[in-house]
C-alpha cells in the first residue's frame, strides 16, 4: 500500500497539488462547495494512479485543489462506498493520500436518514460519535507503523475542537445544527421498519458511508469532523417508500447551510 500511496502522491504533486492544509469529503448531492473553491487544479479520479472510480451517478468523481477562505483545500467531489463493491482499503485510500500530501484536518459530509424524530429532514447534524454496522474494517490486515498504531484509540473519533467550531458557527449564522450518533450500514438498500426501530434505540441518523474514513483518520492521528444532511425521516410507524430523487432534492436545499458552515469553520481553523 505504501508504494501505491507514494505513486499517487507523486502524481498529484506533479499536477500542482502542494501542501494542502484541509481535506474535505463531499457526500451524496453535496458537491457544490467546490464552486466556492478558487481552483487551479481539477483531476478526475480515473486519472489518478490507484484511485477507485465513483460508480454512483450523483458523485462527480473529481479531486479539487485550490483556495477557500485563504486556506489550501483538497476536496473530494464524491466518495466511494462499500456497496459499490470496493474494499475498505480502496474506500479509504484517498484519505491516506491526502494525509501524505500534508492535510492537517479532515472535514466530511454525508446524506443520512433521521432516526431521531425531533430531527427534521432538510436539517443538519454534527456527528458526535458513531456505531459501525459495516461488515469490514479498513485497518484489517498488515499494519504499517508509518501510518499509525496496530490498535488505534477510538474513544473520541471526532475532534471536539472542530465540533465546537461547527456549533459556534451554526449559532453565529442562525443555522439549525443537531448533534447526535450516526450508525453506518452497508446498503445499498434502505432499511426495513424493524431495522429503523432497532437503530432508533441507539442512534440519531443512519447512512452508508463516513465511518471507514473516520477510522483511517484516527489511525493516522488526523483530526476530523463530519456533518450529516438529514434527507428523510425514518419513522417506522409512518414509513413511506424512499425516493432517491427526493433525497437529492432535500440535500440540495440543505447544502447552502452546509456550505456556510464549512466556509466558516475553514476560515477559523
Amino acid at each position: 500500500m505504501l508504494n501505491k500511496i507514494k505513486e499517487s502522491v507523486d502524481f498529484l504533486i506533479s499536477r500542482g497539488i502542494k501542501s494542502p492544509e484541509i481535506g474535505i469529503v463531499l457526500g451524496t448531492g453535496l458537491g457544490k462547495l467546490v464552486d466556492e473553491i478558487k481552483s487551479n487544479v481539477s483531476i478526475d479520479y480515473s486519472d489518478i494512479p490507484h484511485f477507485p472510480v465513483s460508480t454512483v451517478e450523483f458523485h462527480k468523481g473529481k479531486l479539487i485543489y485550490g483556495d477557500l477562505e485563504n486556506k489550501k483545500i483538497l476536496a473530494m467531489q464524491g466518495r466511494f462506498h462499500y456497496y459499490e463493491g470496493y474494499s475498505m482499503e480502496q474506500i479509504t485510500f484517498p484519505i491516506r493520500v491526502m494525509q501524505f500530501l500534508g492535510i492537517k484536518y479532515l472535514l466530511l459530509s454525508n446524506a443520512a436518514g433521521a432516526l431521531n424524530l425531533d430531527f427534521k429532514k432538510g436539517s443538519l447534524m454534527l456527528i458526535d460519535d458513531h456505531i459501525n454496522f459495516l461488515p469490514d474494517n479498513p485497518l484489517r490486515g498488515l499494519n504499517y507503523e508509518e501510518m499509525g498504531p496496530r490498535f488505534p484509540d477510538m474513544s473520541r473519533p471526532y475532534s471536539s475542537e472542530l465540533g465546537e467550531k461547527f456549533e459556534e458557527m451554526a449559532k453565529m449564522k442562525d443555522i439549525t445544527l443537531h448533534k447526535g450518533i450516526y450508525v453506518a450500514v452497508m446498503g445499498p438498500n434502505f432499511e426495513t421498519r424493524a431495522e429503523y426501530r432497532m437503530f432508533r434505540g441507539f442512534a440519531d441518523a443512519v447512512g452508508m458511508s463516513t465511518v471507514p474514513e473516520v477510522i483511517v483518520a484516527n489511525h493516522m492521528n488526523l483530526p476530523c469532523a463530519a456533518i450529516s444532511v438529514l434527507t428523510d425521516e425514518c419513522d417506522p410507524d409512518t414509513l413511506e417508500p424512499t425516493d432517491i430523487n427526493e433525497i437529492l432534492a432535500k440535500a440540495a436545499i440543505a447544502e447552502q447551510d452546509l456550505i456556510q458552515l464549512f466556509k466558516g469553520v475553514v476560515a477559523e481553523i
